[in-house]
């Protein structure tokens, strides 16, 4: 299964549901929080494109998004081939 990376920050419901669901799948789970780290931050905005807002999801190098998209990703039956490859 090929590793998830996951930005984060505290007490984002949104982060929390993301990992949820890829706990459920079995994803493994590399979690970062940007919480209190700008420079963790800035590392997060150049990876996922300027995107700011948490959570953002890596499936190994290929950016997911925030939760809606890896949501969505789940409910087009796309996420578990994804966490397969």
């Amino acid at each position: 299964m090929t590793d998830v990376t996951i930005y984060t920050q505290a007490l984002c419901g949104y982060c929390t549901a993301a990992k949820r669901l890829l706990t459920s799948k079995g994803a493994n789970l590399t979690e970062i929080d940007v919480t209190y780290d700008p420079e963790k931050r800035a590392a997060m905005r150049e990876r996922a494109g300027g995107k700011n807002s948490t959570p953002q999801i890596f499936v190994g190098d290929t950016h997911v998004g925030g939760c809606d998209d890896l949501f969505a990703l789940d409910e087009r039956g796309e996420l578990e081939p994804l966490l397969a490859s």
